[in-house]
């Protein structure tokens, strides 16, 4: 057999490889939509896929699924930042800081424990009810994973490296900018990956809890108030969707960034 055909041999086996994934969605489909036909019950709790084209159609038309989107994906790009950006540093400090360490860190493991959501009835009675306070879950979502793994990251920093910084006479400063937090990059990087997940999830379910205003979250509300099951099937798939391409993007740009490096 030639090199060639072995090649094209090779490569419709890759193709397939990757196209094993579509397997078990394309099956759990077709269950849906038979589910979906059998009475009146069942369309209503098992909406008909062609009823969910419609409402995509409808809702792109009417801008509200756009409007909605780019509320979520942008109120989670805000909560992120800040959140990912406190929690690296607050990490950094403590891995760095023995005094910190010793006063922060017990306090960081035991509110940790609480689901981000837990904290909703306290952070409307002090944030409010609105924009704020979704921003506010969001920030504490991204901010849980960056600090544990960059402490981590920093904790951890190559002896041998920092054996190097201190026969050049390394200021603390200079070890930790140009030895420990590159050699912690990675586990900061996955730290933020996590943040990215935790803080899609809370952007949501901020939306769900807090007083109404664009987002997906309300997408789905105003759709099941209205009982427009379409609808909320529809913000569902769009969340599922959204974040698996948000993470797929992210775990790119990181594999990019740490090439030199796996991401653990």
């Amino acid at each position: 057999m030639s090199d060639a055909v072995i090649h094209t041999h090779k490569t419709w086996r890759e193709r397939a490889a990757g196209l094993r994934g579509l397997v078990l969605p394309l099956l759990a489909l077709t269950a849906w939509n038979i589910l979906a036909h059998r009475d009146e019950v069942h369309s209503y709790v098992f909406v008909p896929l062609e009823q969910v084209g419609q409402g995509l159609v409808e809702a792109l038309a009417s801008g509200e699924l756009w409007s909605s989107w780019v509320a979520s994906l942008g109120r989670t790009g805000v909560g992120l930042f800040v959140g990912a950006l406190a929690g690296i540093a607050l990490g950094a400090v403590m891995a760095v800081w023995k005094l910190a360490d010793a006063l922060i860190n017990p306090i960081y493991h035991a509110i940790r424990q609480v689901p981000v959501l837990g904290y909703i009835p306290l952070i409307s009675l002090w944030v409010g009810n609105g924009e704020s306070s979704k921003l506010f879950v969001i920030s504490l979502a991204a901010f849980y994973p960056t600090v544990l793994n960059t402490y981590e990251g920093v904790k951890n920093a190559d002896a041998r490296h920092l054996a190097v910084g201190r026969i050049f006479l390394a200021s603390r400063w200079q070890t930790l900018r140009y030895i420990t937090l590159p050699g912690a990059l990675p586990s900061i990087i996955t730290g933020v990956l996590q943040a990215v997940a935790f803080a899609w999830l809370s952007s949501i379910g901020s939306e769900l809890f807090f007083n109404p205003g664009p987002g997906l979250g309300n997408l789905m509300l105003n759709g099941q108030a209205a009982f427009r099951m379409d609808v909320v099937v529809l913000a569902v798939a769009v969340i599922g969707v959204t974040g698996f391409l948000t993470t797929k993007v992210v775990n790119l740009a990181a594999n990019r960034l740490l090439r030199w490096r796996s991401v653990r």
